[in-house]
């Protein structure tokens, strides 16, 4: 099983560990994309101050961000899993799950970025500020540079089984599962039961949760269709429907009753 998930928008302070060591990341087929988009980003924050501000699309609360960035070759490292904080990593739980699920949890969760690409949650990483809406003035929309790269790279990442797609909008851009791997592909959104109208925030709650649920119970379904019933064994309401027709991910609904 390969779960996507999109990043946090706020970050954990980096780490006292070593620098950076991009060689050390997964995907190394990613290497030379990510080279380009940390090396612009750090020269773009080195430099003019509120050009950077505008090209990250960063409040003047947010003027940190800025000096973070240019530091991102020399300052500490974390696990991706402790950098990345929110609703959906506060409900995942990372740090609290036992020796076992923590272990399925470094092999099976893909933690998206504009920076980054994708990393596994034992990737160490510095804390960062970049979005995958940014442009950078150089290489362009970041959800373009990195489809050429995904397509190559993550076609193998996605192995044999399940993927379940957690994605928002503007991560799912940067690669799109195609042809026999869409096929198992499975992507979520959590509706309000009464309603039937999408959540904001307990979305996010709920994915966690899921992901959590999974991995704690030991749990890797082969393909859709196993996840819905594992998902409603661990006590989830679900609505699926199955692709009209071959090369097309299942959508899976989750209905919940609380909404905050």
């Amino acid at each position: 099983m390969l779960v996507l998930l999109p990043p946090s928008e706020g970050k954990a302070s980096s780490g006292r560990g070593a620098p950076l060591k991009p060689e050390s990341l997964s995907l190394p087929g990613l290497a030379a994309a990510r080279e380009a988009v940390l090396g612009e980003l750090v020269d773009l924050c080195a430099g003019d101050e509120e050009k950077a501000r505008e090209v990250l699309g960063l409040s003047e609360g947010l003027r940190g961000e800025v000096a973070k960035n240019a530091a991102l070759r020399t300052a500490g490292t974390r696990p991706a899993g402790e950098i990345y904080t929110g609703v959906l990593y506060d409900a995942l739980g990372l740090a609290s799950l036992d020796a076992a699920a923590k272990r399925r949890a470094a092999r099976s969760l893909l933690v998206f970025s504009g920076l980054w690409g994708a990393v596994r949650v034992t990737d160490r990483i510095p804390s960062y500020r970049c979005s995958m809406g940014v442009k950078l003035p150089g290489l362009g929309a970041l959800g373009a540079h990195w489809r050429g790269p995904m397509a190559e790279v993550l076609p193998e990442a996605a192995g044999t089984g399940l993927v379940l797609d957690l994605r928002s909008a503007a991560y799912a851009a940067a690669w799109k599962p195609k042809g026999e791997v869409a096929g198992r592909t499975a992507t979520v959104r959590v509706l309000h039961a009464p309603t039937r109208k999408v959540v904001s925030h307990f979305n996010k709650a709920t994915k966690g949760r899921m992901v959590r649920s999974l991995l704690a119970a030991g749990i890797a379904p082969a393909g859709p269709g196993e996840l819905v019933e594992a998902l409603r064994e661990l006590g989830y309401e679900v609505e699926a429907e199955a692709p009209a027709k071959a090369g097309q991910a299942w959508a899976l609904d989750v209905l919940v009753t609380e909404v905050h």
